[in-house]
């Protein structure tokens, strides 16, 4: 590690972030039906070509990288051109928005009735809009919202046509086009449908790749999408998909356009509308199939309380900004711009740097509730409790001290930098119970404690899926503060696993930790001494830590945050370890991807049942996949070859190393040393 570094980022708590006004407050005061027919006029792209759905799939057909696909496939496969043209024609008919106003005016009607009756607030930032309005002025604009409940790409249209901006095409799954009904109304609404894989499919790839180029260079309407490529089932965000961003950043790359904005957009529920469909998937519990008529049924939803939502439109990024210094744009000079070409080492290392900077910037821009405070501390407690003699007497937490813990933490994670909203002007105690009743489906309140929710069922198997269900919905609030405090989290637990107090011991097993966990969260590649100088400074400027040039001291009063950091970490070291303990002690020759996750669930309910284990947040799929990622990085496990599909070749050495490594004894191995 180089030493001498220094942590020079500016104090979090200086960040400045907008202020946010309240969309719902005018539609509760007027007319809905007014507010659908309104006069919408938005600002336009500077360079647009004035262009319909249809000429916009004539463009496409006749572009000279369709034409040239076209030829190279009919070349290799002996099929007529005319075939092929007929095959792309199919596949942009089956892909292809046609975004319609009345459709977006229909929409515009019946979300206000819905989200009036489900949202107290929908808080959005206006100078982000206004900042936003002067970017698709001025150049192509890719909208990257979070993606955290299907509401988000309905509840961004929505937003855009409220503040008069151009009106997105959004990038969705082929899954909502099987809804009969809703997949024809979201087409109209600016949704183009894509297949979820393309595997090695040439015309698919470059039909579904000029349409999108076409419609940014064009300046058709901003184009969205989600960087994570999905809902993250657990708040937390995912690691960043890079296909569709190779796409919209090629344009600049190849001097098409003179800049692209990419603008992170950070969406923040105060209670999601899937949280215990997203408990049951991570347990196995197979997820709904999209349908028209599992619409309706949730209208239940409608009669719930899901409190705000706020929406933090990021600073507009400017690909030109992020190339400059890091992209040698003559490499495409060389070929002609319509021949498709694998991005080089160099193009793929900078799109993937730019799409963690970009996840990043969604990330610090969520607001945070005081629920998210006190779910965490409640969670810490629960695990606290389990197993304990006397855990009868003393389950759940006094509400006065859980007040008193959450007003602490409060501060904490102010100095952190997060973006938390506590009503300052109202007690404490009424902060509290307002955010614990909003949340009355997961914590109960009796004789004055607080506790989480599950009833007792029949076998004790069955009490602790219901149990696990009730944590995991838990988590999934928990874990939007993850990134908050995950820095100072990965350097309390390195301090905890590493052999002394010698800072450069105490670097080894930072580092380690933090290339263990870089499928579980977002940490940008590269950036392990920055990560580290600022866990130190943050842990510094709070007292909780002195560091020296040799050593790294916890202070006698930093002992509560340590413990509090180290506690928000250990479920996934756990987690970790008994995936590995999984591999050692009951994988079998034939275990294939597909049976890794059902038998590793069945190992960990034996654990949990016999007591072995304390977080039944272990149970999460989630976790599970991102356990196999990292050990298939790091070389622990590998694919086999030519054996059934997905076989998984243990190396049971290093995994029991890497197991023992995460329980606190520091690398010593060749073979971990070697690998990390």
């Amino acid at each position: 590690m180089a030493s001498k570094a220094v942590y020079t980022h500016r104090d979090p708590m200086l960040k400045k972030r907008d202020d946010f006004e309240d969309i719902l407050e005018e539609r509760r005061s007027s007319s809905d039906l007014r507010y659908a027919l309104k006069c919408y006029t938005p600002v336009l792209y500077k360079g647009l070509t004035p262009c319909n759905a249809s000429l916009l799939k004539g463009m496409v057909l006749q572009s000279d990288q369709l034409h040239y696909v076209i030829s190279q496939m009919s070349k290799g496969t002996g099929r007529a051109t005319d075939d092929i043209q007929e095959e792309a024609m199919a596949i942009l008919d089956e892909m292809a928005h046609s975004l319609q106003l009345s459709t977006i005016r229909f929409f515009a009607f019946t979300l206000s009735k819905v989200f009036k009756t489900l949202f107290r607030s929908i808080c959005v930032n206006e100078e982000g809009i206004q900042r936003l309005q002067q970017a698709i002025h001025e150049h192509p604009v890719v909208l990257l919202p979070s993606h955290r409940s299907y509401m988000d790409f309905l509840l961004m249209s929505y937003l855009l046509y409220t503040y008069d901006l151009a009106l997105p095409v959004i990038a969705a799954g082929m899954d909502f086009m099987g809804m009969k009904f809703v997949g024809e109304m979201l087409r109209m609404s600016g949704a183009f449908f894509i297949r979820r894989s393309f595997g090695g499919d040439k015309l698919y790839w470059a039909v579904f790749s000029e349409y999108v180029k076409t419609m940014l260079k064009i300046g058709f309407a901003p184009v969205e999408f989600f960087l994570e490529g999905t809902r993250s089932r657990t708040s937390k965000s995912l690691t960043p998909k890079l296909g569709l961003l190779n796409i919209v950043m090629d344009p600049f790359l190849k001097g098409e356009v003179f800049d692209v904005n990419l603008v992170p957009i950070s969406i923040s529920y105060e209670r999601i509308l899937e949280e215990s469909l997203y408990a049951r998937e991570l347990l196995g519990v197979p997820k709904p199939k999209e349908s028209t008529s599992g619409l309706f049924k949730a209208r239940k939803v409608l009669s719930e309380d899901y409190g705000s939502i706020h929406v933090y439109f990021g600073q507009p990024v400017s690909v030109r900004s992020l190339a400059q210094g890091k992209v040698n744009r003559c490499q495409f000079s060389l070929v002609p711009r319509h021949i498709p070409k694998r991005p080089s080492e160099e193009i793929h290392s900078f799109v993937n740097d730019s799409a963690y900077k970009l996840v990043r910037a969604q990330e610090e821009n969520m607001v945070l509730k005081p629920w998210v405070l006190l779910v965490s501390l409640l969670l810490q407690n629960h695990h606290q409790n389990q197993g304990s003699a006397d855990a009868g007497q003393r389950k759940g937490v006094a509400l006065d001290e859980l007040t008193a813990q959450a007003l602490w933490l409060r501060d904490l994670s102010r100095e952190y930098g997060a973006f938390l909203h506590w009503p300052d002007h109202t007690p404490p105690s009424e902060v509290v119970s307002s955010s614990l009743s909003l949340h009355q489906g997961l914590v109960r309140i009796c004789e004055g404690r607080v506790h989480l929710a599950p009833q007792g069922t029949v076998t004790p198997e069955e009490e602790l899926l219901s149990q696990a269900v009730v944590i995991l919905s838990c988590v999934s609030y928990r874990n939007q503060a993850l990134h908050v405090f995950l820095r100072p989290a990965l350097l309390a637990s390195a301090i905890h696993t590493a052999s002394s107090n010698n800072k450069q011991e105490v670097f080894n097993s930072f580092s380690f930790l933090r290339n263990m966990f870089s499928n579980e969260f977002i940490l940008c590649p590269g950036a392990t001494v920055q990560d580290f100088e600022e866990a130190c400074y943050l842990l510094m400027k709070t007292g909780a830590l002195q560091v020296t040039q040799q050593e790294v001291l916890v202070t006698e009063s930093g002992h509560r945050t340590v413990a509090f950091l180290t506690n928000m970490l250990d479920p996934f070291l756990q987690g970790y370890q008994v995936v590995c303990r999984f591999l050692c002690e009951e994988a079998t020759d034939s275990l294939t991807e597909k049976l890794f996750i059902p038998a590793v669930r069945k190992f960990i309910i034996k654990l949990l049942l016999e007591g072995r284990l304390r977080y039944a947040e272990v149970l999460s799929s989630d976790l599970q996949k991102n356990v196999l990622a990292a050990l298939l990085r790091l070389g622990a496990v590998q694919k086999v070859k030519g054996a059934a599909p997905g076989t998984l070749k243990i190396n049971t050495v290093m995994v029991n190393s890497l197991e023992d490594t995460l329980g606190g004894k520091l690398p010593t191995q060749k073979t971990v040393s070697a690998r990390l």
